[in-house]
């Protein structure tokens, strides 16, 4: 969907494409569409199969292509040859010209998704256009940082997990919702088989825009 001069698709699962004039960033790919086109940045959260997946980065990557990823990646991501592997953390900034790249956190605080780990989200920074990819991740308190986002004529985009298993439920992340105030929300983290359910997913949309928020689903990109 076109969001100003950005343009965000869903891959399926916790699989996106932002495109900005003429650039393509693509983050946890996983079993995703021949549509999808090569990237100039991929980004991977961390290093579950279902976000760190050599063949999809494989897939979409070309000559060139960086790759960001946490430190647990980089034993898989290696294999594939001819991109340009960097290993991020928490706090890392990276200028792109185009775009800003912060990398955030994201954690649980039961399960396997640990936050020693150093597991990651992202904030992309497009001039005035913000979009927020929370990872697989609960309502933390490092999210109370960018609930300023949305303001100072910033136009700001949050995707959400809304699974309910191994990450934030549908009502949790419409409590993150409430104090992030974007100005959209888009759920992720369902309809692969994983866990997760387009029910889930709805369930989020309708509560959001039952209280006033801006909420969405995304068609998947096939």
């Amino acid at each position: 969907m076109k969001f100003g001069d950005i343009d965000i698709q869903f891959l399926g699962h916790a699989g996106f494409m932002i495109s900005y004039k003429g650039k393509i960033i693509v983050i946890d790919p996983y079993h995703v569409s021949d549509k999808v086109s090569k990237a100039d940045i991929v980004l991977v959260s961390h290093g579950h199969s279902d976000h760190c997946s050599i063949k999809d980065v494989q897939k979409i990557s070309r000559k060139g292509t960086v790759v960001l990823c946490p430190v647990d990646c980089q034993s898989t991501l290696i294999k594939i040859k001819n991109i340009d592997l960097n290993i991020v953390e928490h706090s890392d900034i990276l200028d792109l010209g185009y775009a800003k790249i912060e990398f955030v956190p994201a954690y649980t605080f039961q399960g396997r998704h640990k936050k020693q780990e150093g597991w990651l989200g992202f904030v992309i920074k497009f001039r005035n256009r913000i979009v927020y990819f929370a990872g697989d991740t609960d309502k933390i308190p490092e999210m109370q940082k960018l609930s300023g986002y949305g303001k100072n004529g910033n136009n700001f985009v949050v995707i959400l997990p809304v699974a309910g298993e191994n990450v934030m439920g549908f009502s949790e992340a419409f409590d993150c919702v409430k104090f992030l105030n974007p100005d959209l929300a888009i759920p992720m983290s369902y309809g692969a088989g994983i866990y997760g359910t387009e029910k889930d997913a709805r369930l989020f949309v309708n509560l959001c825009k039952q209280n006033g928020f801006n909420a969405v689903m995304l068609d998947k990109l096939n």
